[in-house]
């Protein structure tokens, strides 16, 4: 997808960024990102959070001058591979009707050269058991279904 350009999410982008997370969340609770073209506060927060961290991306992918993509990143050492740090991809989301155009793959690729350029030793990432589509996308790019995640919610809103 050579017309895909993927840059840090602004705060202009986070409406659509969190569209792009509702419209596919799989979850017990729905997300409730906000009215009116205005995130839900706790959004923002993290938002401001998520994008004053060195050790965190926020990125965003954009066609045509719309979101189409998203996903976050965060870089984690690891008293592993002798302190190596990993990157740890989650919330990657592509806009439903666009799927099956490279427009994921060209996210991914671009983090996984990030991942490289910041001397990552591994690029992890979960995705839920449902998704059995995006389980076949991963297994295209060369990830290994090596583990088996595990998740304890601490709250309904966790």
């Amino acid at each position: 997808m050579n017309d895909l350009t993927v840059r840090e999410a602004t705060r202009a982008d986070l409406p659509a960024v969190l569209a792009l997370v509702a419209a596919d969340a799989i979850r017990e609770v729905a997300e409730d990102v906000g009215r009116d073209g205005e995130p839900a506060p706790g959004y923002v927060a993290a938002y401001e959070e998520i994008t004053a961290d060195p050790n965190a991306l926020l990125l965003v992918g954009v066609l045509d001058g719309e979101v189409v993509a998203t996903c976050q990143v965060n870089f984690l050492r690891h008293l592993m591979y002798h302190g190596g740090l990993v990157g740890q991809v989650e919330s990657v989301r592509t806009a439903a009707e666009l799927r099956g155009r490279g427009i994921g793959t060209a996210l991914m690729e671009w983090v996984l050269a990030e991942c490289r350029r910041r001397g990552a030793v591994r690029l992890q990432l979960t995705s839920n058991a449902a998704r059995a589509d995006a389980h076949r996308f991963y297994e295209r790019l060369g990830f290994v279904a090596s583990h088996v995640g595990m998740k304890r919610y601490l709250g309904v809103d966790a």
